[in-house]
């Protein structure tokens, strides 16, 4: 007698997975992201991943990438770690502090996000931005807070298919 095996159909995701995944959608609709060649992951929770690529069209007039990329990368990272953790609302950055280590000039880069504290109105999380030789070149922390628009209302708040 054979046996007959229903193929495996994979599930979408749910819950929290759902959410991580919906997050990263909504950071890749983004408008903004358009002028920065990056692509978010949400580690798991508390915990974000932006690598990117940067290059001459990036720099300040001495020739290294302008601290607008910085605080983009590091407040992004920060943000989506916090928002991890919040499944129903929009987070702002209310406040967000940078140090600046070393110029960076083209290559790869990664800033990574971890939540630090808060779990109701108010979250505080850091990040720091690492170049391709692992060394840290900037570091920020910020602080988010829950907004007036559930992430649901949001168009690009969707898990990918």
């Amino acid at each position: 007698m054979r046996r007959v095996t229903q193929p495996e159909i994979p599930f979408p995701p749910s819950g929290e997975t759902a959410h991580f995944r919906a997050l990263e959608q909504l950071y890749r609709s983004a408008p903004i992201n358009q002028l920065f060649r990056s692509e978010l992951t949400i580690v798991g929770p508390g915990q974000s991943r932006i690598d990117f690529d940067v290059d001459a069209t990036s720099y300040h007039a001495a020739g290294a990438v302008h601290g607008t990329v910085y605080f983009k990368m590091l407040d992004d990272a920060a943000f989506y770690a916090a928002n991890s953790l919040v499944s129903d609302r929009f987070l702002l950055t209310t406040n967000f502090n940078l140090l600046f280590t070393r110029p960076i000039h083209s290559g790869t880069l990664r800033a990574e996000g971890r939540w630090i504290s808060g779990r109701r109105r108010v979250y505080v999380a850091e990040a720091s931005l690492i170049d391709a030789d692992g060394e840290e070149v900037g570091r920020g922390t910020g602080t988010f807070m829950r907004s007036q628009f559930p992430l649901s209302s949001l168009p690009g708040y969707r898990a990918a298919p």
